[in-house]
């Protein structure tokens, strides 16, 4: 086994074990050998997320161990993401998320956004005790594929469909897909809300946000097919 190959494998263990000192050494190691920025991204640490997302779902790994590999992982995150930048591979999507007003907890939504930023999505973090105005002016200035807001006291809850409303005011309902999560948040209560998607924890939030866009980007793809189609026809027509 090569040295590349033992660093992806170690990498894989030591974030799924939550070991952020060794991951950040790993990832550095790696870069120095001339290791892909994306290659670690996508072959080591990404894997290893999934799985520590698997085992969250499976009921083996709870909160504090998906939170403390998610945050070993945000240490590698740290050092590769100007160098995948720089390479100028676009992000597989983008996403804008807060607390909604009224409510400061933010540990559930920075897991989110650790797994989502891990996945490969752009994440604009609007932070806690978000007014409807702000997640409006967030959605009008990124355009993102999807909005997320977060809850975690009965009490704010309500806020999911005055936020909602916001968007439809601003005539931007249509443009973005929201999704909704918290403790106390139910999937009978985030529909009532008329949220688009409710996700109970991070893990199924990021494969939920990468099923957004896959079919975001089917949809486009197969209108663009369509005018293609349609021009081609005119053109012989013509």
């Amino acid at each position: 086994m090569s040295r590349e190959e033992e660093i992806r494998q170690e990498l894989f263990d030591h974030t799924l074990n939550g070991h952020a000192p060794e991951v950040k050494a790993l990832t550095e190691e790696g870069l120095k050998l001339g290791m892909d920025p994306m290659d670690i991204l996508f072959k080591a640490l990404i894997p290893s997320l999934e799985e520590v997302g698997r085992r969250f779902e499976k009921g083996d790994f709870f909160v504090p161990e998906m939170l403390i590999a998610a945050r070993a992982m945000q240490g590698a995150l740290v050092i590769l993401r100007p160098l995948i930048a720089e390479t100028g591979a676009k992000p597989i999507g983008k996403v804008v998320i807060g607390t909604v007003k009224g409510d400061i907890h933010d540990i559930g939504k920075n897991l989110v956004i650790i797994m989502m930023e891990g996945a490969g999505f752009e994440v604009v973090d609007l932070g806690v005790n978000c007014p409807p105005e702000k997640f409006v002016d967030a959605v009008r200035v990124n355009e993102p594929h999807i909005v997320g807001f977060s809850a975690f006291l009965t009490t704010t809850m309500p806020m999911f469909k005055v936020n909602i409303q916001a968007l439809e005011k601003a005539g931007l309902r249509d443009k973005v897909a929201v999704m909704v999560g918290g403790a106390p948040v139910t999937e009978e209560y985030a529909k009532l809300a008329g949220a688009d998607h409710y996700s109970p924890d991070a893990s199924i939030a990021t494969r939920m946000a990468k099923q957004i866009v896959g079919a975001a980007q089917a949809a486009e793809n197969a209108a663009l097919t369509q005018a293609v189609e349609l021009i081609d026809k005119t053109l012989k027509k013509g």
